[in-house]
């Protein structure tokens, strides 16, 4: 029978962004880890669920970007850019959260089509988190309610394309609310998605074209536009690379292969050319970076 290991937090530990908003939860239930907030800068990311190619495009692009930096992307797991922006987290080797308008128990997960990117990111040392009862079916009311756990746990939210009615700029004006940072991305001038966004700008909102202008934006300089770890990371493969990101911390070789979700072949062979370039060491048990 499948363990399902759900833990609820009490308010004391909750983290700190998220008991200094003016309406905290009453309670937190938590599927993984959280990643320490004390080591890294928490980003939400939304937009809309009916993207454009041009909002993906840019979702991944920008998220690329920070590759190696200890950025956490935090959304909501809908459809749409929510599951575009943990992707791209997940394929850059950077933790995410995700914060569902459901409660977390995997019966429940919604929508059902994002599951196994839910279990995804548990394995890769991110968590799924809410302040919903483990089994609590979504409803209508509980996607914008949701959305202010996302704002509070992050230092800035980053809008990618909104429509001029939507639950994206609900969240946009929650963080101005809670004192966040907002980002956009600005948008086609002919396009529904870019109504909002391109409103968010003319109200103050901070445009963002590029992942070098993001990372300034989250307190960190950029490396000629590429993160700490690009150079060792040149020429390496995308396994190589997930490897590599969740190899911030050491892992038993067991545990790393299972946060990676690769297959044994493909992690072996990640495993071996990440050893051969000597980035990382096997010593009592663990494998760590070298350096």
């Amino acid at each position: 029978m499948r363990m399902i290991q759900i833990r609820k937090l009490s308010p004391s530990s909750f983290p700190s962004a998220l008991r200094e908003i003016a309406d905290p939860p009453k309670e937190l239930w938590l599927r993984g880890e959280l990643p320490d907030e004390t080591e890294n800068v928490f980003l939400t990311v939304v937009g809309s669920r009916k993207y454009s190619r041009y909002g993906k495009e840019a979702c991944e692009k920008l998220i690329t970007g920070l590759r190696g930096y200890p950025i956490v992307i935090v959304s909501g797991l809908a459809l749409g850019m929510d599951g575009i922006a943990h992707r791209a987290a997940l394929d850059t080797g950077l933790k995410t959260v995700a914060v569902p308008g459901s409660g977390i128990h995997p019966d429940v997960i919604h929508p059902r089509t994002n599951f196994q990117l839910a279990e995804e990111i548990i394995k890769t040392g991110g968590a799924i988190l809410s302040e919903y009862e483990p089994e609590f079916r979504a409803t209508i009311w509980s996607f914008p309610r949701r959305n202010r756990i996302m704002v509070g746990l992050s230092k800035a939210v980053l809008v990618i394309e909104a429509e001029e009615k939507s639950g994206t700029l609900i969240t946009a004006r929650l963080a101005l609310d809670y004192n966040r940072d907002v980002l956009t991305v600005p948008g086609e001038i002919f396009s529904p998605n870019a109504s909002g966004t391109n409103r968010l700008i003319r109200q103050g909102a901070t445009p963002v074209t590029s992942s070098e202008e993001l990372l300034r934006e989250l307190g960190f300089e950029p490396n000629n536009g590429m993160g700490p770890d690009y150079n060792v990371l040149t020429d390496a493969t995308p396994d190589e690379q997930k490897l590599w990101g969740i190899l911030s911390e050491p892992f038993e070789r067991n545990e790393l292969l299972t946060a990676s979700g690769l297959s044994i072949q493909d992690f072996n062979t990640a495993l071996t050319l990440l050893e051969i370039k000597s980035l990382i060491t096997e010593e009592l048990g663990e494998i760590r970076r070298n350096g």
